[in-house]
């Protein structure tokens, strides 16, 4: 493959130094042509001798239905041997019901649906098949021996179907990335948001974003190349600056998103710290429903953290209960408050317990003691941000009916002051309100998937994107100095850019040249 692709580039420099000189031009040492085809890693395409594949593709255990895919060239000879079709194949994407035999045996193994579909009409791109047979550990192992005794056929490494599918320009990398995002989403709002991924609307922004770029690369290399025969038209450059400007302004705000769909992707991490036996336990066990953490009176019973993975509403958390914050002599303690602290500096949202018998009976003494506290747990500039974190006053059922009543109201008078919740884990009290407050502040911490513009979520677009912006700020840098280093710039923002979808090609700014500007007419 590494020898096609090195071939490719030969021949298409040698056509196009044909074209160029045909035109009755010679390429000047400035031309970045070679710095073009440099960056073409060739076209997508699968290769004629690839191998057949086979492997189970739906879920492993026990299940009703389980289908077998199988894809490559000997694909249609699988079938016919093994669904016993001694003829013509069957109409594609028709289900057909069949007898699966053992084709050196003979033997009957399963009787169930196959279907076929040809090239280049599958996921793949290629031949495949698909036999869906009883889900019965021993009815798979048996198909699956049988495929892997016909020649040609091999089974399937992890991923393998997926990446025949991209190579075939089925899918882009996003598009992949979008795929594996749906196989693992486990919330509404995971779902969601990989689906949109996968159906190519992040990948549609980014390659309008190349295609943009590509055109502003072919116009500073042709004004590079040609501008002295007065073969480009006047204000290119003007245009280019225009266009490398607009672009690199709409990407900045692309990545200014807050991580919110990195966040959705992996999961909110939402951290349960305060002063010791203040209930963070309890709090744990009560939205977990279930007795996840230890709970005694004894203050410090929390050394380490006490990780789960909820769904909140449809989005994805993962809730960390952690040691009381306090001074300590002993070292197994120390060491638990320094990873809450870790925690707490890591969290998206924190939850800071206070227990109200600790509270001032005064709402604006309360209001000082309680921000007072906010300043020894949360970090700096986390403070001032009240979507960070909530505020959860524990123990309120210790409290008289009407105090727990005026706390509540006269905290939410205070100008500035962060969402308070008052709750109860001993007797629920205030639950359903404080789960409702949460499950507020995590679907602001990860948006809505299906609004707006698709948001990034992969940290490998965030670095490839931030690398694209400091490609074209290297454009406008040295756009009156050295026009050579500035379409240098614009090269390495569309290969960033290409490094996301998968798919940089040098070709296609050539083809801008010759198009946008009649050279070689």
């Amino acid at each position: 493959m590494t020898d096609l692709v090195s071939d490719s580039k030969d021949m298409l420099l040698s056509v196009y130094r044909g074209i160029w000189r045909a035109a009755g031009h010679t390429l000047r040492t400035r031309t970045s042509l070679g710095r073009l085809l440099s960056t073409w890693h060739g076209v997508p395409g699968t290769l004629a001798d690839a191998e057949t594949i086979f492997a189970l593709s739906s879920g492993h255990g026990r299940c009703g239905v389980a289908v077998v895919r199988v894809s490559g060239p000997a694909s249609a000879t699988a079938l016919k041997r093994m669904a016993g079709l001694t003829h013509s194949l069957p109409p594609p994407r028709t289900v057909l019901l069949r007898s699966i035999t053992d084709p050196q045996s003979k033997e009957v193994l399963d009787r169930g649906l196959v279907l076929w579909f040809p090239a280049p009409h599958s996921f793949t791109g290629e031949d495949s098949v698909e036999f869906h047979i009883h889900g019965g550990p021993a009815v798979i192992t048996a198909v699956l021996q049988a495929l892997g005794s016909m020649p040609g056929m091999r089974p399937a490494e992890a991923g393998e179907f997926t990446r025949r599918a991209f190579q075939a320009g089925k899918l882009g990398l996003t598009e992949v990335e979008g795929l594996g995002d749906l196989i693992h989403a486990e919330t509404e709002a995971q779902r969601r948001q990989a689906l949109r991924q996968m159906s190519g609307e992040l990948g549609r922004l980014y390659q309008d974003w190349s295609h943009r770029l590509k055109r502003c690369m072919a116009h500073v290399e042709a004004y590079i190349d040609f501008s002295e025969d007065e073969l480009i038209e006047d204000g290119v450059l003007n245009q280019v600056d225009k266009s490398v400007y607009d672009l690199q302004a709409e990407i900045e705000r692309h990545l200014k998103d807050e991580r919110r769909g990195e966040r959705l992707r992996s999961g909110v991490q939402v951290v349960i710290a305060g002063a010791a036996n203040a209930g963070k336990s309890s709090l744990l066990n009560t939205i977990c429903q279930r007795p996840a953490a230890i709970v005694s009176p004894i203050a410090g019973t929390t050394r380490d953290v006490v990780e789960t993975a909820l769904d909140i509403g449809g989005f994805p958390v993962l809730l960390s209960d952690t040691a009381g914050l306090r001074d300590s002599l002993d070292l197994v303690e120390k060491e638990g408050v320094r990873r809450a602290r870790e925690r707490v500096e890591q969290a998206d949202l924190t939850l800071v317990v206070v227990d109200c018998a600790h509270l001032p009976c005064n709402a604006q003494q309360a209001a000082v003691f309680l921000w007072e506290h906010l300043r020894s747990i949360l970090p700096t500039q986390e403070q001032t941000d009240t979507d960070r974190y909530l505020l959860v006053l524990n123990k309120t059922d210790l409290l008289p009916e009407d105090q727990r009543q005026r706390l509540g109201r006269e905290l939410r008078q205070v100008s500035g002051f962060p969402p308070v919740c008052l709750i109860s884990c001993h007797t629920n009290e205030g639950l359903q309100d404080f789960l409702t407050v949460l499950h507020s502040s995590v679907k602001t911490l990860c948006g809505d998937p299906l609004s707006g513009v698709p948001t990034l979520t992969q940290a490998r677009h965030r670095a490839h994107l931030q690398h694209c912006v400091m490609a074209l700020a290297q454009y406008q840098r040295y756009r009156d100095i050295d026009l050579a280093l500035a379409a240098e710039g614009v090269r390495l923002a569309l290969t960033s850019l290409g490094r996301i979808t998968g798919r940089v090609g040098a070709e296609e700014i050539l083809d801008i040249i010759f198009k946008d500007f009649c050279i070689g007419k």
